[in-house]
Formats: C-alpha cells, sequence, structure tokens
C-alpha cells in the first residue's frame, strides 16, 4: 500500500475509534435498518474498485489524447501543482456536488449521503456506486498524475481527506476552539477556508426551518472557500439538533447503492 493511503487509512481508522470511544460509533441516534450495510458496501466499493478505477481511467485518457504530455508538471513548483488539484479536483466537486443538489437524476445517486439521520465519519463515501464513478474531479486527478502530479496528488489526498473526515465525524473537533475567545479571528479564517463539522453539519441539517441548516449550500469538501466565492455559505458556528432531509421519501438498501437498476415505486423527487 503507498504511504499517502496508508496515512489516509490511519487517519481514517482514527476517527472510527473517537466515534467509538465519544459518540457511539456502532449504533448512532436516528440509525435504521440497512444504514450500515449501505455504508459498508459503499466505502469497498469506492475505496477497491471506483477510486483506483477512475483514477487509471483518467490516466489512460490523458496517455490516449496526449502521449507526449507526460510528466510535463514535473517541472513546475508544489504550489503550482496543488493549486491545479485545488481547481480541477475541489472546486470540480463542489460543483459537482451542487449539481447534485440540482439535478434529479443526480440527486439520486448523491441520496444515500442524506439519507442517514446522522452524521458521522460513516457516511464519508456514503453514496450510490455510481455517484464516484461519474465524478469529474476524479478524472482530472487521473489526469493531472499523468502530468506529473503523483507525488502533489500523495500530500493533497492526506490533507483533502483529514479534512473531510473532520467536518463528517461527529467528533466535533471545532467546537471547543468557539469557545476560546482570543482565537475567535482565527477560526473567522478557518471556516471560511476549509469545511468545518459547523459549517458541514448545516449542510445535512433536516428542518430549513432550525436557522442553522443550508441544505441548497455548504457545499464544499476541501475548500469551504468555494462556497463563500459562489455565494452558497452560510457560518452560524451552530449544530442542527436533527439530520436528514424533510420529506424524503422511502427508499430500499438496493436503490440507494444500484440506482437506476433497482428503483422504488413511486417516482422520485428532488429533496431538502
Amino acid at each position: 500500500m503507498k504511504p499517502e493511503l496508508m496515512i489516509v487509512l490511519s487517519i481514517f481508522v482514527g476517527f472510527i475509534l473517537l466515534e467509538i470511544v465519544f459518540t457511539k460509533f456502532f449504533r448512532k441516534s436516528g440509525q435504521v435498518r440497512g444504514d450500515g450495510m449501505v455504508e459498508l458496501v459503499s466505502t469497498l466499493t469506492l475505496t477497491l474498485f471506483t477510486q483506483p478505477f477512475v483514477l487509471a481511467g483518467g490516466f489512460a485518457v490523458a496517455l490516449l489524447i496526449a502521449p507526449d504530455a507526460a510528466g510535463m508538471l514535473k517541472t513546475w513548483p508544489f504550489v503550482g501543482v496543488f493549486a491545479l488539484f485545488l481547481i480541477f479536483d475541489d472546486m470540480m466537486q463542489y460543483w459537482w456536488h451542487r449539481l447534485s443538489h440540482t439535478l434529479p437524476w443526480l440527486y439520486n445517486l448523491h441520496r444515500p449521503h442524506h439519507n442517514a439521520e446522522y452524521l458521522s465519519i460513516r457516511v464519508v463515501y456514503r453514496n450510490n456506486i455510481f455517484y464516484y464513478l461519474l465524478m469529474p474531479g476524479l478524472w482530472f486527478s487521473g489526469v493531472l498524475i499523468y502530468l506529473g502530479g503523483a507525488w502533489v496528488y500523495a500530500v493533497y489526498i492526506v490533507i483533502k481527506m483529514s479534512v473531510i473526515f473532520g467536518a463528517h465525524s461527529d467528533v466535533r473537533w471545532d467546537a471547543p476552539l468557539y469557545k476560546i475567545k482570543w482565537l475567535s479571528p482565527v477560526m473567522w479564517v478557518v471556516e471560511r477556508t476549509i469545511s468545518t463539522p459547523a459549517t458541514h453539519s448545516a449542510h445535512h441539517g433536516k428542518h430549513k426551518s432550525d436557522g442553522i441548516t443550508n441544505y441548497k449550500g455548504n457545499f464544499g469538501n476541501l475548500l469551504f472557500f468555494w462556497d463563500v466565492l459562489f455565494g452558497t455559505a452560510k457560518i452560524t458556528r451552530k449544530y442542527p439538533s436533527e439530520m436528514g432531509v424533510e420529506n424524503l421519501p422511502d427508499t430500499s438498501v438496493a436503490e440507494q447503492l444500484i440506482w437506476p437498476i433497482v428503483r422504488a415505486p413511486k417516482a422520485k423527487v428532488l429533496g431538502g
């Protein structure tokens, strides 16, 4: 296993252990039968098949289209290549995520992520198995790796996944920091730069009327800055009391994982 993947896995396991100790990892409030199966299958499918396949696919497409461009980024400074990953992976994922809450067919692929009525490290990879297969940012990452950005990607993916894990976990690392008055200016910058438990839990909130939930915003993954830049940010430093989506139609484990192969009898409606 590559070093960066070992680090990401270690951080992932670290958050699992924290939730086991502090927030009942195996029995979340609001958990229903089938949640664990959806999370297990979607997580294993992404990490063992989809992500390696799509990265290799992006690499192969770039090789086919531009065979002489291999390694061209190796002479670029680290910051320049890192910026390319922020734009072509993280910003593209912001727009993919935003579209997922706009287009009904794409929402059906993303819906499992919000079907859980809790926020946890468990739901980080919880999506329909086709959701990541179609994600443009992963394909672009494969292209950038082909162009010579592999070692930068190794650093980038550790940073990105650390932020995403921390934003999804219900062990809220930002909560105690908000209570320290002299840190308030620092946290003002932090919460407008990266995703935090407060800003991301607002995206998972169940009730629009609670003054915290921003289901149609707070789409950022690594950088919350994209929400600030594109006008979808809502920052309250508070956490919704309930997670999920109002008026969400019933579904099944199979539909969550492999829609449109399996469909519910009723027509789907766009959540939120």
